[in-house]
């Protein structure tokens, strides 16, 4: 144990060589892209996902893939500006390119610490180097044991988390010298009904700010980032407790496992507060294609995202059963999953332009709050990228401040039914989720190093 905790201290990573990859062409006339409604939701926050391979990939051969990759999704070679006659941002479609960083680290991957992302992440396996004009940044990590880790950061300008798998899934496809199976869809055509209309409730759940205000956000106290590996039979065992009395209604797994985090959060908040929120991240994609063709939005590139919250009083949920819980989860997540839903939200966002807007719980202007967001359809252990199947992916964000606890959850790499969650939590809810077996800090053990 002494031996691996000094690997995990000395821990460093070196940078060898940084390039820029564009396009190979041919591509449309250089122009600019704007955002559409839903994407200035979404925030201009860094999002990183990250995957770990027992083998090394050949960087030419990784680089030539990306460049065709970004023939397809060429506005991910562009670059993203403020308008200053909008105030909104825009994406210049000019093939500027993406960023590419090498890097060697000093260790095996199995003494990498993979449960402390604040130890393993900003500085080492992300750069912290404020490349802004480079709105997609990739490193590769090699490792002394010949494993490696590669990592996407992506400006949430670009897209979602669906938007983000497509461009990884084309990616390894044709790493692959696969056919795609995704033809992207660039048009960012979700505008505002005329004239604009919404229900009032809106006005509860999301607020008009800056990107000063987004950076800035208050925080009560040090954000801790942790990743955990949860055993299927633990998900079996939460989704069959939250199932009781629930026949009549189908509950799903991420249901019962927000219902838990929930009842965790109730009890590990300050007794000062009297109610505490929660959070879903819903993807609008199947609500917006229409009753009749719901698969229309399939390939969509953007933001296609809005927030369900749900609120009980703390005492509500440290007396109440899962079960009951999780029909709370339920309820308030099917109020975000329709259609009108969508079509009242762009039409708020229309009514509140220019500018950004945000949830308020994100701000942190909701009191003790948790957001959850469930990636299952995320590709895990799919992303092969010519030199073998990945035995861990997951994402973070290099995110200093957020005024909420989040926690992202994706298949894990094995297949067999376990979950990898990642966690950006307040320290006294790192300390409720670890008083059990379900939440286990994640290890090399866990990944079969």
């Amino acid at each position: 144990m002494e031996a691996k905790a000094s690997a995990v201290e000395n821990f460093e990573v070196n940078f060898n060589a940084t390039s820029i990859v564009k396009a190979s062409g041919p591509l449309p006339e250089p122009h600019i892209l704007t955002l559409s409604n839903l994407d200035l939701l979404s925030g201009r926050f860094p999002v990183t996902y990250f995957y770990f391979y027992r083998s090394s990939p050949n960087i030419e051969a990784l680089k030539n893939s990306l460049a065709k990759t970004l023939n397809f999704f060429y506005p991910f070679a562009g670059r993203i500006i403020q308008n200053q006659s909008t105030n909104e941002p825009e994406i210049i479609c000019d093939n500027s390119g993406a960023l590419v960083l090498e890097a060697s680290a000093n260790i095996p991957l199995k003494n990498l610490d993979f449960y402390n992302l604040d130890h393993s992440l900003p500085g080492k396996l992300v750069s912290v180097k404020s490349e802004l004009d480079f709105p997609l940044q990739v490193q590769v990590t090699s490792y002394t044991c010949g494993g490696s880790s590669m990592t996407f950061t992506f400006d949430h300008a670009l897209g979602d988390a669906s938007a983000f798998a497509q461009f990884l899934l084309s990616w390894s496809e044709i790493a692959q010298h696969k056919l795609i199976t995704c033809t992207p869809d660039h048009s960012r055509h979700l505008r505002s009904r005329f004239p604009p209309t919404y229900h009032p409730s809106l006005d509860e759940t999301f607020v008009k700010c800056s990107l000063e205000e987004i950076v800035n956000i208050p925080t009560r106290c040090i954000l801790l980032k942790r990743l955990y590996h949860i055993d299927a039979s633990s998900i079996r065992r939460l989704h069959k407790l939250a199932c009781v009395n629930n026949n009549s209604k189908k509950i799903t797994k991420i249901e019962a496992f927000s219902a838990y985090v929930w009842k965790l959060m109730a009890a590990a908040i300050d007794e000062g507060h009297e109610k505490c929120k929660m959070g879903w991240l819903v993807d609008g994609r199947s609500r917006l294609g229409g009753r009749q063709n719901q698969n229309t939005m399939a390939n969509y590139i953007g933001n296609v995202l809005s927030l369900a919250v749900g609120e009980a009083s703390v005492e509500e949920l440290k007396q109440g059963s899962l079960s009951e819980i999780a029909n709370n989860v339920q309820v308030s997540i099917a109020k975000a999953t329709n259609e009108d839903h969508f079509l009242d939200l762009i039409d708020w966002i229309e009514s509140h332009r220019p500018g950004l807007m945000l949830s308020r719980i994100v701000l942190g202007k909701e009191g003790p709050s948790v957001v959850v967001s469930s990636g299952r359809r995320f590709p895990v252990a799919e992303l092969d990228f010519g030199f073998g199947k990945p035995v861990l992916g997951t994402m973070s964000s290099t995110v200093e401040k957020i005024g909420v606890n989040y926690l992202n959850q994706r298949q894990s790499a094995k297949c067999d039914g376990s979950w990898t969650v990642s966690a950006i939590l307040w320290p006294e809810l790192v300390a409720a989720l670890e008083t059990d077996s379900i939440f286990q800090p994640m290890c090399a053990t866990h990944l079969q190093l």
